[in-house]
């Protein structure tokens, strides 16, 4: 018998363990195996789920677009911590324009579940990556709702995906609009605190990747109390439809620390649809609107003469014959007493011959210093990036003085008069306004001594005589103590003042013995009523809308009613035998 070869004994040993399946070791073989299949078919199904769900991952392309469509944005809230803006979690859908195969039939499907899509617009964007390398990429239609997500999901066409995005959403609707302003599809704000909140640094955060999820950012606390808010424009809305004027504003105005609490102005708009807000007619018109303010701003024209030193609250003005010659301009009363007034005569019958007589004594220089001192000739800036500059007289002559002094020859914004006002009320701190919930240290950065108490206080008290006995009495409403000063202008139509068509105010705070809040209500055009005997003046329009606002948010503001009269609210006045002092507090 020939001898093994040694070489293919070892072989077949070898092969022969190949094969061998002990049965400890094909335990491990199998499950390794089992292993492997459920890694790749896991892989697998993850992977078809989110095709199914968010379709093809993003490419370069597509990241590049979703980065800068879902910038994250702080929640904007009220001084009570209530939403006024917020993001909510949305998808927008994109297409390839490259794998669509039949872009007719992908027009006509996508615009029967999105009416809103213009289909040449559509069929224009699909066509327009023909002729470039790879698939492609434009936005068909961004924030989409869940039904509607569903519905382009179910049409199945190649090409077309979604992207995760955010939606800014305004639960209020067009309470603040104006003030919270609007963004664009992008999250970038493009009007009022939206568009102040970027310039803080906020896009730069997010185009830096630094701002992951929404919770990153805290919140931006308004001076806003929306309980007011909605308060005021129910009033303002009311009044506008009542008087039958074309517009008007209201706003509160925390006089001690310059906190605006409340602005309407109508016609507003609804920040989650902002198209509205580009109409002519919806700017805001406490704060971009400038105007002729009237016989309000007979409060600087008075405030002015008395911190002058050149006159006192005792000091009287001779009106006889209602007319004022000025060289060839003749001033005239509107309702003349025809006799020797005092200085809060002047204000109680609103003498615009009287005015003229005290600016005439502090003079020009004098007069144009005062106004800049109080934030009246430069344009008063906020927080909203939103503001106008008042327009002032070129060359100021004497005759401008004459009329700026009840309120003609100058406009400035409401807001910008509302801040002369506080300041004359609180003491003779001017206050620059603010949208922002304050602290100590801001009122005092934003504060500067403009009046000495004694004017204050003297003004105090000639503003509540007027609501006592003069034009202010249609908003005093009782408990509140209030005070006030109406406004009447004829607008320049054609380069000529129109009789008929008026621009009125009235300005009213509460209460005059410690005044905690402005109140302002504008009207545009209001109509004379049977009600009014056919007038159009403030003190039947902005006046009333006044005391309305006035006795609906002083309760929900925390003003306390004063069922007694105050004692002694005025105790410099009472010393100096002022004018009718003591009918206006206790003993």
């Amino acid at each position: 018998m020939a001898p093994r070869d040694p070489r293919r004994v070892r072989m077949r040993r070898l092969v022969r363990s190949m094969f061998r399946l002990a049965i400890e070791r094909s335990h491990v073989r199998v499950a390794l195996v089992g292993l492997v299949f459920l890694g790749v078919f896991g892989a697998i199904s993850v992977r078809l789920l989110t095709m199914a769900i968010f379709g093809e991952p993003p490419s370069q392309e597509h990241r590049a677009a979703a980065s800068s469509s879902t910038a994250f944005r702080p929640d904007i809230v009220d001084r009570n911590g209530e939403i006024l803006a917020t993001d909510i979690r949305t998808v927008s859908v994109f297409a390839e324009p490259g794998n669509i195969y039949d872009k007719d039939e992908a027009v006509e499907l996508l615009t029967a579940v999105l009416p809103s899509l213009n289909a040449s617009e559509l069929r224009a964007k699909l066509s327009s990556r023909k002729d470039r390398k790879g698939a492609g990429f434009v936005w068909v239609k961004r924030e989409l709702t869940p039904k509607q997500q569903a519905e382009v999901h179910r049409l199945g066409i190649p090409g077309i995906g979604f992207l995760p995005d955010h939606k800014r959403v305004y639960p209020n609707g067009t309470a603040a609009a104006h003030i919270l302003g609007a963004t664009n599809l992008d999250g970038v704000g493009i009007a009022g605190m939206e568009k102040y909140i970027d310039s803080t640094g906020l896009q730069a955060l997010n185009s830096f990747g630094l701002v992951s999820k929404q919770a990153d950012l805290k919140p931006i606390q308004l001076s806003l109390d929306l309980r007011a808010q909605f308060a005021v424009r129910d009033e303002l809305a009311k009044g506008i439809e009542h008087f039958k004027a074309k517009a008007g504003a209201a706003m509160i105005l925390d006089v001690k620390t310059g906190e605006v609490v409340a602005l309407v102005s109508m016609p507003d708009f609804d920040p989650n649809d902002p198209k509205d807000a580009l109409a002519p007619d919806r700017i805001n018109r406490m704060n971009v609107g400038v105007y002729e303010m009237g016989s309000t701003f007979k409060a600087m024209t008075l405030a002015m003469a008395l911190d002058s030193g050149k006159y006192n609250v005792n000091s009287t003005f001779d009106t006889r014959g209602g007319v004022l010659n000025w060289g060839r301009q003749k001033i005239h009363e509107y309702h003349g007493t025809n006799r020797v007034i005092t200085m809060p005569e002047v204000f109680t019958h609103s003498s615009n011959i009287g005015s003229a007589k005290m600016a005439l004594g502090v003079g020009v220089p004098g007069h144009k210093a005062f106004l800049k001192k109080m934030g009246l000739t430069e344009r008063l800036r906020t927080e909203l990036p939103e503001s106008a500059a008042p327009i002032v007289p070129s060359r100021w002559s004497e005759i401008n003085t004459i009329t700026i002094a009840f309120g003609h020859g100058i406009a400035v914004a409401p807001l910008q008069a509302a801040m002369a006002v506080g300041a004359i009320v609180n003491g003779g701190k001017l206050i620059t306004p603010t949208f922002l919930k304050s602290d100590p240290d801001s009122v005092k950065a934003r504060t500067t001594p403009v009046l000495s108490p004694q004017t204050s206080e003297a003004m105090r008290y000639i503003m509540r005589l007027n609501a006592f006995e003069g034009s202010a009495k249609k908003a005093s409403v009782p408990l509140y103590y209030v005070g006030g000063k109406t406004g009447t202008a004829e607008k320049v139509i054609g380069g000529r003042y129109n009789k008929n068509r008026l621009f009125t105010t009235f300005m009213a705070a509460s209460p005059m013995n410690d005044p905690k809040y402005l109140f302002v209500t504008i009207m545009d055009e209001p109509q004379g009523l049977p009600e009014s005997g056919g007038y159009a003046t403030a003190a039947w329009n902005s006046g009333v809308v006044t005391g309305k606002i006035i006795e609906r948010v002083a309760p929900i503001l925390g003003l306390p009613p004063q069922f007694e009269a105050p004692v002694r609210p005025f105790p410099q006045m009472v010393k100096l035998n002022a004018y009718h002092v003591n009918q206006l507090g206790g003993p």
